[in-house]
Formats: structure tokens, C-alpha cells, sequence
């Protein structure tokens, strides 16, 4: 056979490429636990985006497996050696503010705009039909190349935990959920939550009702709000102040009083590994409150934010800023709040830490800080970091391909982002965002530019020829 023109071969397919996207698009595969069952383990939005997955396999003539339905496989070829690509189907929630409804899929200036479009759906198609057309024009690899889909990549990985629990693990294999050229170094990432107890104190003034902010922890909030008590007067008089803090600190947001005062905050919201380009409603909100004589628990956990985490995204006063030559710096998320006057608060940190760093050190340097303050500090999810060398076999035919379709060296990079390529023993995260193009995961008018889409297409057809030949 004459050299592939791997391009031209996903050209001729973009409509159907681009149909089963559309499909994929307008799934609304949010994490839904409160709907969840036996049936659909993370909600049925989230089962039907992986069953439209396996249905797909099933049309083109993959070999596929549902896994207790929370994960699945398409796979192709023969051997004993398996080639994996990690993809996931699952999306955060729209958030606010979209030009086009989030799960109805746009076309418009050569970009298709939807929640997932560029995290993690576009390329999770743009990689299937590169398999689609590796299957076709090679169909006697020495190697077996299996998809394999999670649904809960967004929190907590208990599709991948589960999957490889019952699964085969890959030789080595590709993530198709982060930038070009090639990522081979991932920070750890840590979930957690401070806990804030109720204590008994005199009370001001303003009783702080309730403070919530953030959906995930791993995203920006862009909306918070609190409800305080207090008599008409004081209401009235905090109503005046909050709006004139709107104004000189150009925020979006409103005051309304009936029996409580309620106040809004908008914010911009980013993926949580790089809050510094968003901005937290949560602390903007937190920055108004202090000011406000609020009772004793309610002023404890507004001045935490406040004193701790507003706008300090690399953890410098909690003494935690570390950094190294191969990951970069330490970054911390604060992406959930939650208080009410009788229950207490809690405030959800994602937090991403360099490869030569320890968790453990990190925990003790924050308990400095929090006990003395009787806090405590509830660790929900915790991923390691994750490092290949860079003369491992995956990397050089990886840059290989890249270098021969681009024109330019495909360096090596290091994220902190968590893909699925750290739950394989050797994986890389490899695109499908091509470098200076804007970074849109997790943020509204979420799109992925389709000429970029296809470009990836062909690399990835290409770079799984190569690692299954």
C-alpha cells in the first residue's frame, strides 16, 4: 500500500464524523447521583453517553464490552499486546451565561459550540474515527487497539478504578484529553474539604444564614450567594454598602431584602488547574461580607476565605507553594462553599502539587494553620503524580507522528490537569488542543474549532498505525 494520506482519509469522512459528534453533544452526561441506580451508577444522562459510545462500536464492527456500567471498550485487531486510548464521556455542568443552549450543539464560524466539545467528546470521536479508518485500511495489526470510555472523570475516576479492577491494562497508550504536542508529566491532585465546626459565642448584629458557592471542586465558581438576618434598618443599610461595592469593583451581581437580605455575586469560571484565570464569586462575595458586623461563627468562616485563600492561587500564606522544574507550581482550587449559622461550613479545595512533591508534607504545613482553628480536613479523592520518560517507545513514535504532520517539534509538556493517562502504567496525554488556541474546557461557549478537530483526527490515525503496526 502506498503511504496514507491520513488527512485526505478523515476528510472524506467529516460528515459522518461530524454527525456522530452532534449526537454524542447533545447528551446531557452530567454527573446526576441523586437520579443514580443499579442501571445508571452516575446518573442516566451519563449511562446513555456511554451506551451512544458502545452502540457506535456496535455499527462499525468493534468488539465491545459494557463494564457494570460505568465504563466500556470498543476494540479492534489481534495479538497479545493491547494499545489503549482513555476517553471519557462525561461533562461538567453548563454553568451560566451560554450564547446557544449548552447541550445543542452549534455550528457557527467553522466551531461547534457545546458543553464537552473540546472536554473531552470532540476528541473522543475525532479518536474513534481515527480508528475507524486504521480499522478499514489495516485490518491485520499485530496488535489489539481498544477505546476505553469512562463516565466519571469529572470527579471521582471510579470508572477507570473499576474498569481496571475487571480489565486488561494496555501496554501503553493515549489520552486524547489535553493539549498538543505531548504531555508526559501530570501534577498529583488532591480533593479535599475543611470542615468548620459550630461554636457557641455571642452573637452581632448580622446573623449569617447561609454562604454557598461552586458546583465541582474542580472549577471556578461563578455564582455566589448569601442570605443574612438582621433588623430592617441594618438590612437596608448593608443592601446600600453591598451594591456600592458592586460598583467600584466593577462586579456583576444584585441585593434583595424581604424578611433576609440576599446577595449575588458573579464570577468567571476556569478549570480548576489554573484558578488565577477566572474569578472566584466566592471570594469577591467573602470580601464584602468581612467588612459586615456578622456574628461569631459566621465571621469565623468568611475570614478564613479571606485571611487564606482569596486570590491565592499557589497557596503562599498557607505556606504550600512548591514548584519544580518538571511540573511547575502548586496551585489550589477553592471551588465549593457551603454554610449555614446552625450547621457550620465546609469549603471543597482541589489542589495540584509537582511530581517531586509529597502530599503528606503539604497536609502538615496546612494543619499549622487549621488546628489551632479546630478545622478539619477530609481528603475525598487523591491521584498521585504521574511521569513517562522521555525515551520510552510511547514518547518517540508519539513525536514522531506529531512532527511529521506538523512540521514542528513536539515537545514535551507537563499539566495540571489530571487525564486518564496516569491510570496507565505507561500513558501520555496527546492533544486534541493545538497550541495558542484558547482554553474553553469547563467554561461557557465551551467549542472546538472543527478544522483542528479533524487535524487531530489524522494524527491520531496515524499515531495508532504506528503504535499497533
Amino acid at each position: 500500500m502506498s503511504e496514507v494520506n491520513w488527512h485526505e482519509e478523515v476528510l472524506k469522512r467529516k460528515d459522518d464524523l461530524l454527525n456522530d459528534l452532534r449526537g454524542l453533544l447533545k447528551i446531557e452526561s452530567v454527573l446526576d447521583e441523586k437520579n443514580a441506580n443499579d442501571q445508571a451508577p452516575f446518573g442516566t444522562g451519563v449511562r446513555e453517553a456511554l451506551d451512544y459510545m458502545l452502540a457506535l462500536g456496535d455499527r462499525d464492527g468493534y468488539r465491545t464490552k459494557d463494564v457494570k456500567h460505568v465504563s466500556g471498550h470498543l476494540e479492534f485487531g489481534q495479538g497479545e499486546e493491547l494499545i489503549g486510548i482513555l476517553c471519557h464521556v462525561d461533562v461538567v455542568p453548563a454553568g451560566n451565561g451560554w450564547t446557544t443552549p449548552a447541550f445543542e450543539p452549534d455550528l457557527r464560524d467553522g466551531k461547534l459550540f457545546a458543553r464537552g466539545a473540546i472536554d473531552d467528546k470532540g476528541p473522543t470521536i475525532a479518536s474513534y474515527w481515527a480508528m475507524n479508518i486504521v480499522k478499514e485500511l489495516y485490518p491485520s495489526l499485530s496488535k489489539r487497539v481498544r477505546m476505553i470510555i469512562g463516565t466519571d472523570e469529572e470527579s471521582s475516576w471510579r470508572c477507570v478504578d473499576t474498569y481496571f479492577k475487571h480489565e486488561e491494562m494496555p501496554s501503553m497508550g493515549f489520552a486524547p484529553d489535553a493539549v498538543f504536542p505531548i504531555i508526559h508529566a501530570e501534577k498529583g491532585i488532591a480533593d479535599f474539604e475543611w470542615i468548620f465546626p459550630v461554636n457557641e459565642g455571642d452573637d452581632k448584629d448580622i446573623i449569617l444564614s447561609s454562604f454557598h458557592s461552586g458546583q465541582r471542586l474542580n472549577m471556578v465558581p461563578d455564582y455566589a450567594k448569601a442570605v443574612c438576618k438582621s433588623d430592617e434598618n441594618t438590612l437596608s443599610q448593608m443592601k446600600q454598602s453591598f451594591e456600592q461595592f458592586l460598583a467600584q469593583h466593577d462586579l456583576e451581581g444584585q441585593a434583595s431584602v424581604e424578611t433576609e437580605l440576599s446577595l449575588e455575586v458573579h464570577g468567571i469560571s476556569v478549570h480548576g488547574s489554573a484558578p488565577e484565570e477566572g474569578m472566584n464569586a466566592a471570594f469577591r462575595l467573602a470580601q464584602f461580607l468581612e467588612s459586615q458586623e456578622l456574628d461569631q461563627n459566621g465571621k469565623a468562616y468568611i475570614e478564613f476565605i479571606t485571611t487564606w485563600l482569596v486570590d491565592d492561587s499557589r497557596g503562599e500564606r498557607l505556606g504550600v507553594s512548591f514548584e519544580d522544574e518538571i511540573t511547575g507550581s502548586l496551585t489550589m482550587n477553592a471551588g465549593t462553599f457551603t454554610y449555614r449559622y446552625s450547621e457550620g461550613g465546609q469549603i471543597g479545595i482541589n489542589l495540584r502539587y509537582p511530581v517531586t512533591c509529597q502530599f503528606e508534607d503539604v497536609q502538615k504545613l496546612f494543619e499549622k494553620v487549621t488546628d489551632p482553628l479546630a478545622l478539619t480536613m477530609n481528603v475525598l479523592d487523591h491521584m498521585t503524580p504521574h511521569h513517562v520518560p522521555k525515551d520510552h517507545q510511547l514518547i518517540q513514535k508519539l513525536q514522531q507522528v506529531y512532527e511529521k504532520q506538523m512540521g514542528e517539534k513536539a515537545d514535551l509538556l507537563s499539566i495540571g490537569g489530571g487525564t486518564y493517562a496516569r491510570s496507565l502504567e505507561a500513558g501520555v496525554a496527546f492533544g486534541a488542543l493545538f497550541k495558542g488556541k484558547p482554553q474553553l474546557a469547563h467554561q461557557k461557549d465551551e467549542y472546538v474549532e472543527m478544522d483542528d478537530l479533524l487535524k487531530a483526527a489524522a494524527i491520531y490515525a496515524e499515531a495508532i498505525y504506528e503504535l499497533a503496526k
